[in-house]
This record gives structure tokens, C-alpha cells and sequence, in this order.
């Protein structure tokens, strides 16, 4: 390792990742548990021996699902959420909450209950932990291509928020045009358009 010649830090080589670790847990005290999410508060303990209180969020994992038909337009959805109170596009999604579910399969299950489309094609883009700073989720996003519907009668009906979905079918430009300008905002989204992007100029 070599110091930076003008600043603090050290310079990286080629290939830097991230690293497992696990600092010492002197206790967990469980404040909230359901099926989708539990919340817990553990005393970790630093190198130096000191304690410190950690608030950890762990919800189920999730998938998403970049959906490009045959003229490169990527399916948007646009649904409520609750917490920010607004409607946000975003590209098809949803959380392993099917026991022995793989990331593939609930991507495939999702898609045909999100936007009653059939995929021929999947390849694995992408892989994200969400909000490490108090969350255990990961994400991971799927590139799904060669699409067809659903047959009417194997539709399944869609309740609640995803009852009021619209799906929009958006020109992989314009999506990338609309990311940066800030008129998508959905992290999961973002990171999968931009990161398809960059797998495209390669």
C-alpha cells in the first residue's frame, strides 16, 4: 500500500472490494418483528473495546427486473408509496418472501404479477446492498428480454397499491435522460438503468 502523494488515503490498485467483517456483538435486543421486516438493536463492540448502540433493520431481500422488449424500450412502473408519498416510476420489483424462492424465480414470478409478461431470456446484472448503514437488505437485478404476455386466464389480479399500477414502456435513452435529470428517483431503479448503461459502452 502507498500513501497519496498530496492527500489522506491510500492509493488503490487495480482491483479493490468490499471485504467481510464482523465487529463483536455484545447484545441484540429484538423491538419489532412481522413477517416482511424486524428491527433490532445491537451493541457492537469497536476495535478500541468500546460499545456502541446499532439499530438494524432487516427486511426480506428483493429483486428487480430491467424488462427491454424488441424496440429497447424498458418497462416502467408507476406506483404509490406510502412513506415518501408519491407515485415513482420504477422498474418491476419485489421481495423474496416465498420460502425457497430463488432471486430468479421470484424475479419471473414478479414480472408476470407486476406486468403479466412472460421473459425468454434472463441474465443476472447487478447485485446492491440497499441502506448498509441500518439495513440488511440486498437487491439484485435481473435483465429480462424476449418478453411475451401472460395469457388473459393465468393473469393473476393485482390488490392494493399494485391494483393502481400504470406500466409505461420508455425508450432506454430517454430512461437514462430521465435518471439524470432527477425525474426517476427510485435507488433500485437508478442503479439498474445506469448500470445497464455502462454495460452497454463496454
Amino acid at each position: 500500500m502507498t500513501d497519496h502523494p498530496h492527500l489522506p488515503g491510500q492509493l488503490a490498485g487495480s482491483i479493490l472490494s468490499d471485504a467481510e467483517a464482523s465487529w463483536p456483538v455484545a447484545s441484540s435486543e429484538s423491538k419489532y418483528e412481522s413477517p416482511y421486516v424486524s428491527l433490532g438493536v445491537d451493541t457492537i463492540v469497536d476495535p478500541d473495546g468500546a460499545e456502541h448502540a446499532r439499530a438494524v433493520v432487516s427486511p426480506n431481500d428483493a429483486i428487480g427486473i430491467l424488462a427491454l422488449d424488441d424496440e429497447d424500450r424498458l418497462l416502467l412502473v408507476e406506483q404509490y408509496r406510502h412513506p415518501v408519498r408519491r407515485r415513482l416510476l420504477e422498474i418491476p420489483a419485489g421481495t423474496l418472501d416465498v420460502p425457497g424462492e430463488s432471486a430468479l424465480d421470484a424475479s419471473i414470478r414478479e414480472l408476470a404479477e407486476e406486468a403479466d409478461l412472460i421473459a425468454g431470456h434472463w441474465e443476472s446484472q447487478l447485485k446492491l446492498v440497499a441502506t448498509p448503514g441500518y439495513s440488511t437488505e440486498s437487491w439484485q437485478v435481473f435483465l429480462a428480454t424476449d418478453l411475451s404476455p401472460v395469457p388473459e386466464a393465468d393473469r393473476i389480479a393485482r390488490l392494493a397499491e399494485e391494483a393502481d399500477m400504470v406500466q409505461w414502456w420508455l425508450p432506454f435513452d430517454e430512461a437514462v435522460a430521465a435518471v439524470l435529470a432527477g425525474r426517476i428517483s427510485d435507488s433500485l431503479t437508478v442503479a439498474a438503468i445506469l448500470a445497464a448503461q455502462v454495460l452497454r459502452s463496454k
